[in-house]
């Protein structure tokens, strides 16, 4: 019978014990320089090394060459100690679950007077050491407090908070922490290579994410694994399977459809998890961590994230280009759907109906006035916009380019036939056309005497006004002009300054009075302030810091001058009512705002 991996591969020393170097460096420097204490207390979650480290630490100070933080492993007392050893008279270990009577305290009590039988100290390992009755903690209390030279204490727990405090006061307290993701990842790749099993990396990363931090639970898992392997190793083809989480592939797939809003795509791979049996909260689970990772590359790139994201570094790259096809807003919303829907699939009766209202809510947000909501809608607006932008102006290039046309010459007006126009003495220069040109005349002779023409100064940039100097009623007033340009720039930051007057202007400083609370908050967010203060800088020539302050009272509505009627030179150059282009933009303009927006075209009306 094989040896089980997390029994075969227990540390012996506290350089084998993975992710806890925040407590085995600090005991190795206690033991190295003689400063150990009485009693020690062991804290954290299951299977981080807490009983093995107080093992490593018997070990270390019973050593015949010791104490010693690097135990021989050649004595007596090192090899009775070892990992798989027989275990030591002198190292006694009791589960308080079944020893934590007050007789089992009092039992202990007397043997602890004993002088060790051949070793240096006489250490008790107590594990599980909350579940110590009170009447047993009490009765320990004196001997932990001031116990003989010869005795040593090491509890472990889980639960700290329920070790009574007079215990917990004279005790040195370490908590361990779970193991990083990363780090298990490489340890179980070293184990496998010691088995001389063939891993994927991929499949290890599954193994390490579903030990969820517990080094004993991940070698367990891994166990069970290689004991089924075949002659191509651990794949990860193998590791979904027997793990039971959604395979990487369906995951892609789901999160593209998603993100072109293909509702048909999402319905046939939903029937494709429920049909093959999969746990619905498990897709719904692994989905909502896909989109914290897209969450994480969206923001901090592959460079910054590939510490916070547990893939391999093969799959970022890919992962990262993923998330560019959503927008922040967009994969929180997805993401809170996500979470939500986790609470509702608890106890379910019918699965599949709530996977596919849950896509579907994904895929076509409603109609609500959830800022959030809101925002990823927009979000997805602006991207799609700026993408048949880009085509558009992609497209005048590929167009034939319609010849010039020559200029119209204006006609003489009619003589009157009553009488004869005298004869002027000099001919009298003609009048100009209807449309406001004058008519094109053969360009004056250049004169030997004129002096060639002096190029005008090209003129300077305007200097920014400080912002002292201005009044907050030039603001005001140029306050439309400013709104215009935040509109060019971005839908979003113009949609939350639209309602919004600037009320107060100091120390360079222009405070905007808003009376939704939830427009402040998002404003905070996104740098759309930065946007106001560019459209302020490009307009007002002021160099401001723009915030935003929740009002008590509605601000009134900027007054907007009239836009004067663009003056058309040429009726044929204006766009004609049956141009494809315009319909086509036109088209496409509406098709956004039905789908993005919930709009409905109610009636068409002719411009005139």
């Amino acid at each position: 019978m094989a040896l089980a991996l997390y029994r075969k591969y227990r540390p012996g020393r506290f350089d084998d014990v993975i992710g806890q170097e925040h407590v085995t460096e600090p005991l190795k420097r206690a033991i190295d320089s003689d400063r150990v204490h009485h009693a020690y207390l062991f804290s954290g979650p299951r299977g981080c090394g807490k009983t093995s480290s107080a093992r490593i630490l018997a070990r270390s100070l019973n050593c015949e060459k010791g104490p010693t933080s690097q135990p021989c492993e050649e004595c007596e007392s090192c090899i009775a100690l070892a990992p798989n050893g027989p275990g030591s008279l002198d190292v006694i270990e009791m589960d308080a679950a079944t020893h934590g009577l007050v007789d089992d305290a009092r039992e202990l009590r007397e043997r602890a007077m004993f002088v060790p039988a051949n070793s240096r100290y006489k250490i008790y390992i107590i594990d599980e050491a909350h579940q110590l009755g009170p009447g047993a903690a009490n009765a320990l209390l004196k001997l932990i407090e001031e116990p003989p030279e010869h005795v040593r204490f090491v509890f472990a727990t889980t639960e700290p908070d329920k070790i009574i405090g007079t215990i917990r006061s004279r005790t040195h307290h370490y908590a361990f922490r779970l193991v990083p993701t990363r780090t298990l990842a490489n340890h179980l790749a070293s184990v496998c290579e010691s088995e001389g099993v063939p891993a994927e990396p991929a499949a290890l990363a599954l193994v390490a994410r579903a030990g969820e931090g517990s080094v004993r639970d991940a070698m367990s898992i891994l166990g069970q694994l290689v004991s089924g392997t075949g002659p191509d190793g651990l794949t990860y083809a193998t590791a979904v399977q027997q793990l039971g989480v959604t395979d990487a592939s369906l995951l892609d797939d789901v999160t593209a459809a998603i993100a072109a809003g293909d509702v048909a795509r999402l319905f046939v791979r939903i029937g494709d998890v429920v049909d093959s049996g999969h746990d619905p909260r498990r897709f719904v689970t692994d989905l909502l961590e896909r989109f914290r990772d897209l969450l994480v590359l969206h923001v901090l790139g592959v460079d910054k994230a590939s510490q916070l994201v547990d893939l391999p570094d093969d799959r970022l790259p890919e992962l990262a280009e993923m998330a560019q096809g959503f927008g922040r807003a967009e994969l929180n919303r997805v993401a809170d759907a996500l979470s939500d829907a986790l609470s509702e699939l608890r106890g379910a009766t019918a699965p599949r109906l709530h996977l596919e209202l849950l896509m579907s809510e994904v895929c076509l947000p409603s109609g609500a006035t959830d800022s959030l909501d809101m925002l990823a809608r927009l979000d997805r607006l602006e991207r799609r916009m700026e993408t048949v932008a880009g085509r558009a102006a992609a497209a005048p290039a590929e167009a034939p380019v319609r010849p010039a046309r020559p200029e119209p010459r204006p006609e003489a007006p009619a003589e009157p036939r009553s009488a004869p126009a005298p004869k002027p003495s000099a001919p009298a220069p003609k009048a100009p056309a209807a449309g406001g040109r004058r008519p094109p005349g053969p360009p004056p002779s250049p004169s030997l005497n004129t002096p060639p023409p002096t190029p005008e100064p090209t003129a300077a940039a305007e200097p920014v006004a400080p912002a002292s100097d201005v009044p907050l009623d030039k603001v005001l007033a140029l306050w439309p002009r400013v709104l215009d340009r935040v509109q060019a720039n971005s839908r979003v930051a113009h949609l939350l300054v639209r309602d919004c007057r600037p009320v107060s202007l100091s120390n360079s400083i222009l405070t905007l009075s808003q009376t939704n609370a939830g427009a402040v908050a998002a404003f905070a967010q996104g740098g759309h302030a930065e946007r106001v203060r560019q459209a302020i800088l490009d307009e007002l020539k002021l160099d401001l810091t723009v915030e935003m302050t929740l009002g008590d009272q509605p601000p009134a509505a900027a007054s907007r001058p009239a836009a004067p009627e663009p003056v058309v030179d040429d009726v044929e150059d204006a766009p004609s009512e049956d141009d494809e282009s315009v319909e086509a933009t036109a088209e496409t303009g509406l098709e956004l705002l039905q789908r993005e927006l919930g709009g409905r075209k109610i009636a068409e009306f002719d411009a005139e």
